[in-house]
């Protein structure tokens, strides 16, 4: 019997097509290419945040400005662990993030040492209710808020595409950042202590992910409820569309058609094998490289050095999914850390740390201030600087493992490790520790200590070392074991504006960035001086010194 072309197998293989939309990449990239011309790789903002800051003088490289070679890293105790990528790494130094606490709250609010910066760093805005007590019963001293949105979202709302799929604008603002807190979700409407993602200028508290297998889930689609249709099991898997609808295709290639339906048929094949591979979102968006990522199985762990690299191997495969372009990762504030973290205690003898990072961090064992030391408290202290350390490290070489195009997925990323304070003790922000991976597509120099504070080579570490000497920890003396304050005082708001121009935002009118903007981003926040902070934020907002900083550029 003759076959004849019969429309319902055509709108059948129409169908598979249809499957296969969502996959396929946008109109204007599809053209690009067919023109020859180069699409470029998304450019991504990730960043690893840790609380309770660290031994400064053990942190920073003696050399505060000009290359830094891998044996310079190999050199400091600290860092050691991100020597093998020296070429990658730039180290802005001579910054103070805003609002620090202090006893006469002349840099900023009086509400807490830890609600302060946890509320400023990234939003750049005062707190509300402001504090001027420094007594522990103080109104806002664990639930005062920000007043304006934090980096995360004003980034992510830049640049991500919007939940509808539509190109980013003024009235189509862009999806959410990915927030994932290892350890679990802190914070509180009571206790903002550790909350750093805010969503708007009302003090929403942005949760995030505390679980990783919500993450993994999303860029699956594996997990969800009900049964999985078989073609979208093979897209998740990494399959293509041809093999999603090769029955189809089969089928319609057998019937007996006009020569013009039999071209437009090989067209559309053609397409389909022009789209690529794997049925995804970025070019290795697929199961094989989530089973690289170890990310198969049970994704939990109680242990936190598990948890920490699941969720930073999240970030890596939603990296390359592009389902997000900007990506916060929380450390715990108050967690212990693993036994695995242990330090040389005094005596010559491997021990394991006696407290939380918090207590560890005021040197005496609690959150106190002043006192007596506890047992090799500076010992413990490097003992998390150089696990947090490790942690980094594992992060940047996850993304260093994978290519996109002729360089790495780290290459078109700047992933940040910020610190909560500089010394943990001094709950400083003068000299803010900040270690950039990446040069986000070529935009940032690397490679680099670069002092953003007149280029000076000899800035001081810090004088974190001296605390505990002879076993005390001194009482109302913040500065004596930090950093001088009139050290490192660059405002880190023009750091973010970098951050911002180099994944894509774009400025308004005003400076400030947002969506559908055309300008270079050159405002962040409310201050750019930590003084302005200090009766709670009843001045008019002031950028005194607009734009980012030229010297950090490539």
């Amino acid at each position: 019997m003759k076959k004849t072309f019969n429309r319902r197998i055509l709108l059948r293989g129409l169908g598979g097509a249809c499957v296969a939309a969502p996959f396929l990449p946008s109109i204007a990239e599809k053209e690009a290419k067919a023109q020859g011309a180069t699409v470029a790789a998304p450019k991504r903002l990730i960043v690893f945040f840790t609380f309770h800051g660290c031994l400064t003088n053990r942190w920073f490289p003696a050399k505060s400005h000009g290359t830094l070679s891998m044996a310079e890293y190999q050199a400091m105790t600290t860092l050691a662990p991100l020597a093998p990528f020296a070429d990658k790494l730039l180290m802005p130094r001579g910054m103070r993030a805003m609002n620090e606490w202090s006893f006469n709250g002349t840099l900023g609010q009086k509400n807490d040492p830890h609600t302060n910066p946890a509320g400023s760093m990234f939003t750049c805005f005062p707190l509300t209710p402001n504090s001027t007590e420094s007594s522990a019963s103080n109104a806002g001293k664990f639930d005062a808020k920000p007043t304006g949105r934090s980096l995360d979202h004003i980034a992510a709302g830049a640049v991500n595409k919007a939940t509808n799929g539509m190109p980013v604008s003024a009235t189509n603002p862009g999806a959410a950042p990915l927030f994932m807190q290892i350890g679990g979700v802190q914070g509180s409407a009571t206790n903002n202590q550790a909350v750093i993602s805010w969503s708007d200028d009302k003090g929403t508290i942005f949760p995030g992910q505390g679980s990783p297998m919500p993450v993994y889930s999303s860029l699956t689609n594996l997990f969800g409820s009900g049964p999985v249709n078989p073609d979208t099991y093979k897209v998740v898997r990494g399959k293509s569309v041809i093999d999603c609808v090769r029955d189809d295709l089969t089928r319609l290639s057998s019937i007996n058609m006009s020569a013009v339906d039999k071209q437009k048929l090989t067209k559309w094949t053609e397409l389909l094998h022009y789209t690529g591979g794997a049925v995804t979102s970025g070019a290795a968006c697929t199961m094989a490289s989530a089973q690289t990522l170890g990310l198969t199985g049970s994704l939990s762990g109680s242990d936190l050095t598990k948890s920490a690299n699941i969720f930073m191997d999240l970030a890596v495969l939603t990296s390359l999914c592009d389902a997000n372009r900007v990506i916060f990762m929380k450390m715990p504030s108050s967690a212990r850390l693993p036994a695995s973290v242990t330090y040389t205690a005094a005596d010559g003898s491997m021990k394991a740390l006696s407290g939380d990072a918090h207590g560890i961090s005021h040197r005496i064992g609690n959150a106190l201030m002043g006192g007596q030391c506890v047992a090799d408290a500076i010992a413990q202290i490097h003992a998390i600087d150089k696990y947090y350390a490790t942690l980094f490290a594992y992060l940047v070489n996850r993304l260093n493992s994978f290519s996109e195009g002729d360089v790495k997925l780290l290459d078109n990323t700047a992933t940040v490790w910020f610190q909560e304070m500089s010394d943990g003790n001094s709950h400083n922000l003068n000299n803010t520790p900040i270690l950039q991976a990446g040069s986000c597509g070529g935009y940032f120099k690397t490679g680099w200590a670069v002092n953003v504070e007149g280029a000076k080579a000899d800035m001081s570490r810090g004088n974190s070392d001296a605390d505990c000497a002879g076993g005390q920890s001194p009482f109302n003396s913040l500065d004596g074991v930090g950093t001088p304050a009139n050290v490192a005082t660059m405002p880190i708001n023009k750091y973010f504006c970098n951050l911002l121009n180099a994944i894509g935002a774009k400025a308004g009118a005003d400076g400030y960035a947002a969506p559908g903007g055309t300008a270079p981003v050159t405002k962040f926040g409310k201050y750019d001086d930590s003084k302005l902070f200090a009766d709670g934020g009843t001045k008019p907002a002031t950028i005194a010194s607009p734009g980012e900083y030229t010297e950090l550029r490539a």
